[in-house]
């Protein structure tokens, strides 16, 4: 899942209209930043599989110190004392960087694991069960985050047009179709896993 992280961040963004925006927008994406960094450098490793869909193309084959349980609460725990100034502020944002482990979990195929090198993986794996269907699935969600975040930032008067379509362009450019990843995983390694990481960071 990617747009619909940032859908979240939108929604809790919405709900929470004075807390910053970067500790929310930034915070539901700071896993997979983590992420790309380690991929780069060798510490997370993906394997290409073009049958790998909806829009991803590689295996996750070890992404423990990011995408673990454990390393979720820690990592978020991180993000929070970034803001530890305002508690609020951290709390808040903390959340937000938590709710990525728990939305990537319906969507990974069992590659989450309950702590780096651990012999259990967790994932509902709907990337793997519905195919296409999972992006579609992701786009219907992002929606009604969309839909509640529009209504929500109404009442403050704020108009959210353009985060809207920035939603929209990068759901449909990281689509089966137009995903760069697509393209990444036809190249060789390490090339292949370099610009995986570079397109996840």
């Amino acid at each position: 899942m990617y747009v619909g992280h940032l859908a979240i961040g939108l929604a809790i963004k919405s709900k929470f209209p004075k807390i910053p925006t970067l500790p929310l927008m930034l915070g539901v994406g700071f896993l997979d930043i983590i992420d790309g960094l380690l991929i780069i450098l060798g510490l997370d490793h993906v394997t290409p599989n073009l049958d790998a869909g909806p829009y991803l193309f590689f295996d996750l084959t070890f992404i423990d110190w990011d995408h673990s349980l454990l390393m979720a609460v820690i990592l978020s725990l991180v993000w929070a004392l970034f803001f530890i100034k305002d508690q609020r502020v951290a709390f808040i944002g903390g959340i937000a960087c938590f709710s990525h482990w728990l939305a990537d979990w319906p969507m990974h195929n069992m590659d989450l694991a309950l702590y780096p090198y651990a012999t259990e993986h967790m994932g509902y794996g709907l990337w793997g069960k519905w195919g296409t269907s999972s992006w579609v699935f992701e786009g219907f969600f992002s929606l009604i985050l969309i839909i509640y975040a529009w209504f929500n930032f109404k009442k403050e008067q704020i108009s959210i047009l353009w985060p809207i379509v920035l939603l929209v362009i990068s759901f449909f450019q990281l689509s089966p179709w137009l995903s760069p990843m697509k393209y990444a995983a036809a190249m060789q390694e390490p090339a292949a896993s370099l610009i995986h990481g570079v397109l996840v960071f």
